[in-house]
């Protein structure tokens, strides 16, 4: 039998550009500069400030100011960022067995959600209609 190799923080960072490169082009427009990074776990400061249990605990973060709360007199414009946690992703995935793909999507939609000031609340209720 062959042995396989887990998807490397390359394979998720394809996975979400190509999620990314699916979003409709009349939504795509309002995403503005959103830097999606890839790393293995969140960071100490991270895991504090979520009040995680364990770096399992959480597979994407949007960091920014979301769309409603963004006003053209800021001083200076923040940088938006989704990181996305290669190893809470694929514990996820090797535990549901859900298409990797799809959940890359998913969590990358999930944090986009929040970019346009949506709070989880708001987006379960999305997903809830949409099933």
């Amino acid at each position: 039998m062959k042995e396989r190799t887990p998807p490397t923080i390359a394979d998720i960072e394809a996975l979400a550009n190509s999620a990314l490169g699916a979003i409709p082009r009349q939504l795509k427009k309002y995403l503005g500069e959103v830097v999606i990074h890839v790393e293995e776990f969140p960071d100490e400061e991270t895991e504090e400030a979520m009040g995680l249990d364990s770096p399992f605990d959480i597979l994407g973060l949007y960091r920014g100011v979301a769309l409603p709360h963004k006003s053209v007199s800021d001083p200076r414009p923040n940088l938006d960022m989704i990181f996305l946690y290669r190893r809470p992703i694929l514990d996820y995935w090797c535990e549901t067995g859900e298409d990797l793909e799809q959940l890359v999507r998913h969590v990358l939609i999930h944090e986009i959600g929040h970019h346009f000031g949506f709070s989880d609340e708001d987006m379960e209720r999305i997903e809830a209609s949409i099933d």
